[in-house]
């Protein structure tokens, strides 16, 4: 049986994706709107609400042109996008732990006695992390905000390209972070696509899932 969505605007944000490789670089971005989808984009989950993403949005020519040889095939890109976002990890996290609960208090989302237990518990086991476990934790979440910053960015009327391949081990330092605190997990390019792009093939759903 085939399915038609009744909104034609999720239609095209989910299933017309486009890999985009360049933009129309005179296509600028406020940092008005772009906090606003940056906003919307960190209401997607995160492993007990530590939300461990933490963004760098390089836009000024000067520092597209450090970012620039960093970013191995993907100068395109990088040149005519609105933007490149960067996308780190966070592994101390939890030390905005207490803020984070805090405010889930004050907002009447949690009482204070629920807040207490969770901290009691959360901060002590993520604090005992192998650095390999807190790596995965943090990838795993800030790819989930990638994957909703690329679909708010649709929504508001922009492309989105997810760039994995860029120098891992200067990114951060490069831009001033600790490069021991700040795990870098993706970068995005965003802006107004110059052409179609082009869709990729996906295998099919039965080759993919199991039912038991």
């Amino acid at each position: 049986m085939n399915f038609t969505f009744k909104n034609n605007d999720f239609e095209d944000i989910v299933l017309n994706r486009r890999s985009i490789r360049e933009y129309d670089p005179n296509v600028k971005i406020s940092k008005e709107e772009m906090s606003q989808m940056l906003s919307e984009a960190t209401r997607a989950p995160s492993s007990v609400n530590m939300q461990p993403w933490r963004f760098v949005i390089i836009e000024s020519p000067e520092e597209k042109q450090r970012l620039k040889p960093l970013i191995r095939f993907n100068t395109k890109q990088n040149d005519t996008s609105s933007a490149m976002i960067l996308i780190f990890g966070d592994i101390r996290c939890y030390e905005l732990g207490e803020e984070i609960y805090n405010s889930a208090v004050e907002q009447g989302k949690m009482s204070a006695e629920v807040r207490d237990q969770q901290l009691a518990a959360i901060i002590p086991y993520y604090k005992n992390f192998s650095a390999k476990e807190m790596n995965d934790v943090v990838k795993i979440d800030c790819s989930l905000v990638a994957m909703q910053l690329m679909l708010v960015a649709r929504a508001h009327g922009y492309d989105t390209n997810p760039i994995g391949g860029f120098e891992a081990d200067q990114i951060a330092e490069a831009f001033d972070l600790d490069p021991d605190r700040y795990l870098p997990v993706m970068i995005l390019s965003i802006g107004k696509a110059v052409d179609q792009g082009y869709q990729s093939v996906r295998l099919p759903i039965e080759k993919m899932a199991t039912w038991k």
